[in-house]
């Protein structure tokens, strides 16, 4: 790697007017790995914010991805698991209130332009750089990697770089473990602007601020939610699935006796209470408690028994997700109307990709066959 490529930095702008560019508009990407169905989990930390952000009228487009492409760089041996999974993310999307009208879907591997731009980010990366980023660090030990890690995977940051500068992405939804992915991407396109011209948009991240937003543990109070541990609660379960999920979910171990004392810390049921419970649920299933607040005090005192907090969280979840469920099966009856959504959507990502990719190239001076100008010095040379 030659010595002289320019370095990502790390400061804001670098105190260069070239690297920044103003952006016409406010956008949104986002989007979900199809390696199975989402659950609540999804649902507290990214679905119902896309929801009320898409209804909010303050964005000018919104973008959601399916990122296959990414979710095949450590399932490769496993492409059927991604492609069936497809249509399960798209079907929790819609149930949960994302419109069409409103969003654009999209499938990754769908936008060629995604790949181009990845490989000529990836000129501008070094691969220490990449190594440092810690978001990819902790990935690369959970998945056990060790030495064997797929270039595709190790190279993701850039990847997610060019999905959202290929938009033009203002804000990026993200949980604090990806902001430095987010940072990465900024980096990115102040390295572009300053060597080719201004011409790419830094993205902002947007972090949940309530606690109750963020990640939710399993129903087994491990930190994560995933299919392959069998401890989450999914948006598609039946209203039985979840009674039982419910019943058998983590609470305090040393709350063994309805008189003894309780720790709501570190208790799945009120961690999940903190997300999902509203003041007037208490009015409706548990005329008893004022408040929330009302309900951790009494269970700290001892007294109150965890069969009693299960039985008012599983009402909570089963009025939220009950709609949920109702416009999933509707989708589920019109499957080819689903497709055609996707397509459309593609169809509209692709467009906007190719508009920047269109960009990206006559910055780096490779649009040989749309520059006239070249081609006519060109011509007046050899002809001389």
């Amino acid at each position: 790697m030659s010595k002289d490529m320019p370095e990502c930095s790390s400061d804001a702008h670098d105190g260069e007017a070239t690297s920044f560019v103003e952006p016409q508009q406010k956008i949104i990407l986002t989007g979900d790995r199809p390696t199975g169905r989402l659950h609540v989990g999804h649902y507290v930390g990214s679905l119902r914010e896309r929801v009320a952000l898409q209804n909010s009228g303050t964005f000018d487009e919104i973008f959601i991805m399916i990122a296959d492409a990414q979710a095949l760089t450590d399932n490769a041996d496993n492409p059927e698991k991604v492609r069936q999974n497809i249509v399960e993310v798209a079907l929790d999307y819609l149930s949960c209130g994302i419109d069409p009208a409103k969003t654009t879907i999209f499938i990754q591997s769908q936008i060629p332009e995604l790949f181009e731009l990845t490989s000529y980010y990836m000129n501008l990366v070094t691969v220490a750089r990449v190594q440092r980023n810690p978001t990819v660090k902790s990935e690369i030990q959970m998945r056990g990697f060790a030495a064997d890690v797929p270039c595709g995977f190790f190279t993701y940051p850039i990847s997610q770089a060019s999905d959202i500068t290929a938009f033009k992405a203002t804000t990026v939804p993200v949980g604090v473990d990806q902001l430095p992915m987010i940072e990465q991407t900024r980096e990115i396109v102040r390295s572009f602007n300053r060597t080719y011209g201004p011409v790419l948009i830094e993205p902002e991240a947007l972090i949940p601020t309530e606690e109750s937003s963020k990640r939710l543990p399993g129903i087994d109070g491990k930190a994560k939610m995933s299919k392959s541990l069998g401890n989450g609660i999914y948006l598609a379960d039946s209203p039985e699935e979840v009674a039982a999920k419910v019943r058998s979910m983590y609470t305090d171990p040393a709350h063994v006796n309805l008189a003894d004392p309780g720790h709501v810390e570190g208790n799945a049921v009120f961690t999940y209470l903190d997300a999902f419970c509203k003041p007037e649920h208490f009015a409706e299933f548990l005329p008893e408690y004022a408040s929330l607040d009302e309900l951790k005090d009494h269970y700290r005192r001892g007294g109150l028994g965890d069969v009693k907090c299960k039985q008012f969280l599983n009402k909570i979840l089963e009025e939220t997700l009950s709609p949920i469920r109702a416009r999933r099966h509707e989708w589920e009856c019109n499957i080819p109307t689903l497709y055609d959504l996707l397509a459309a959507g593609c169809k509209r990502a692709q467009a906007a990709a190719g508009e920047t990719l269109s960009e990206v190239k006559r910055a780096m001076r490779i649009d040989y066959f749309a520059d006239e100008g070249l081609i006519a010095e060109q011509t007046q040379r050899y002809r001389s």
